[in-house]
């Protein structure tokens, strides 16, 4: 981009599987995660790590800490991504910022077959693993693959138009958190640059 804070039930069954009973059984998640993305040749481009809170439906926001701040904030209406380095808030209505994305994918309240084609796959790290094509035509990637411990999100990679894999690896998740609806609240702070398309 989660903490789980309700036990679901015992899910048998392959990562497609898991995938579906994950988001029907999720109302809200918190997690940290390491972001990582590598060129077509695995070799390591970026690194970046922070925290993850989703409130389903269409509120979510990712506060990057390292290497620098960052935030991103989704209030159920519009996304706000605010660089402190910078000064700077970029301000665009949800559906045209999300799409069919993973952010959409985890927020959003929808059958996830609305917009993905979801199988099973095998992959690696003995997890049980789903990959999602999506079914819309304007999207920046070709795949995203969803790697579960047992009913533990753990990892989602995106295969991008690009060839580049962003990996994003989740930690301490927790399920259904009560979480402060004023998290999902974003207020550019004073004299910030503000940037809307």
């Amino acid at each position: 981009f989660f903490l789980f804070a309700l036990v679901t039930p015992a899910i048998a069954g392959d990562g497609s599987d898991r995938l579906r009973a994950f988001l029907d059984h999720m109302r809200s998640l918190r997690a940290a995660f390491q972001q990582s993305v590598f060129d077509e040749d695995a070799r390591p481009l970026d690194d970046a790590s922070g925290m993850v809170y989703i409130q389903r439906p269409g509120r979510f926001r990712w506060d990057y800490t390292e290497p620098y701040p960052q935030e991103i904030v989704g209030d159920g209406e519009k996304v706000w991504i605010y660089d402190s380095d910078l000064d700077q808030v970029t301000v665009r209505p949800l559906g045209d910022a999300l799409g069919d994305t993973p952010v959409m994918l985890l927020s959003s309240d929808r059958p996830v077959e609305q917009s993905f084609d979801v199988r099973a796959v095998d992959g690696p790290d003995g997890y049980d693993w789903a990959a999602l094509k999506p079914l819309g035509e304007e999207v920046s990637f070709t795949e995203i693959r969803i790697g579960f411990e047992g009913e533990t999100l753990r990892i989602m990679e995106l295969q991008d138009a690009f060839g580049q894999l962003p990996r994003l690896r989740f930690v301490n998740v927790g399920r259904n958190p009560v979480l402060a609806p004023s998290l999902f609240e974003f207020t550019p702070p004073e004299g910030a640059d503000i940037f809307s398309n």
